[in-house]
Formats: structure tokens, C-alpha cells, sequence
């Protein structure tokens, strides 16, 4: 019994766990350049407006792919990207992707914190630390070889 409560739990554990804003691949080289993929569900009974993802400072945000219904638009602080909002409507059980290439720092980390904004005007900051209910995404960098 105790054993498929068990197994219950963790079934029930698995989607939650993949149901926020991500940010791909998770694991790059520090110094290099990326493609990264921000994927947004809409989990809840409301559609999914906009998500917006917050670039780190040592980020250089090269070129935003276009394309799709999407549109997107950057805010800057002088000549560096710090912000990407993309807009579409994501429908709830529905999952879209965008993305963005940009050139890695020479750390041991990327943390991705974002904004998804929903139709009913509420949002859900994906900014905390692993283990948070609203975690940020992060890639981890490996040196550079």
C-alpha cells in the first residue's frame, strides 16, 4: 500500500515539476554561443498572454529568432538586450516555444528568471531558486574548453 502511494506521488510530482517557464538547453559552455528555447505552458484555465525573460547582465543577447504568431520585443539599458517579452496567445494545455541566441559568460551559470502573464491580468513570476514553487530556470556552463 505504502508503496503505491508512493509511486502515486511521484506521478502526480512529474508534471508539476515541468510545468513552468524553461529555458534550453541546461547545460552549455561558458564563453560560447547558444540557440536557447524559452518554453511556456499554459497549465491553468487561463490563456497565457506574454512571458517575458529577464537577460543577466553578462548575457549578450545576439539575435531573436522571428517567425510563427508570435511577436516579440526588447528592452535595453544602452546597447545590451535586457529583457525579451514575446507575445501570443497560449491556450491552457498548451505549450509554445521561442527563441533567442545569445553569447554565454564566463561563469558557472545562467539564471533565466521570468514573467508569464495570463488573459484574466495575473502573472506568475518564475524567478525563485531550485526548489522554490516558482523556480527560475538556470543552464548550467561548463568551462571553456
Amino acid at each position: 500500500m505504502r508503496a503505491a502511494l508512493f509511486v502515486l506521488f511521484i506521478l502526480a510530482a512529474v508534471p508539476a515539476a515541468q510545468a513552468h517557464v524553461t529555458v534550453w538547453p541546461q547545460q552549455s559552455q561558458a564563453g560560447g554561443s547558444e540557440r536557447y528555447t524559452v518554453r511556456v505552458p499554459t497549465e491553468g484555465q487561463v490563456a497565457t498572454t506574454s512571458v517575458e525573460l529577464e537577460i543577466p547582465a553578462d548575457v549578450t543577447v545576439s539575435a531573436v529568432l522571428v517567425g510563427g504568431a508570435h511577436t516579440y520585443a526588447v528592452r535595453r539599458e544602452g546597447d545590451r538586450v535586457a529583457a525579451i517579452t514575446w507575445t501570443l496567445e497560449i491556450k491552457p494545455r498548451e505549450t509554445a516555444e521561442f527563441v533567442f541566441f545569445a553569447r554565454n559568460p564566463k561563469a558557472a551559470q545562467i539564471v533565466w528568471k521570468a514573467h508569464q502573464r495570463f488573459a484574466d491580468g495575473t502573472s506568475a513570476d518564475w524567478v525563485g531558486v531550485a526548489g522554490d514553487r516558482r523556480p527560475a530556470a538556470v543552464t548550467m556552463l561548463s568551462p571553456a574548453r
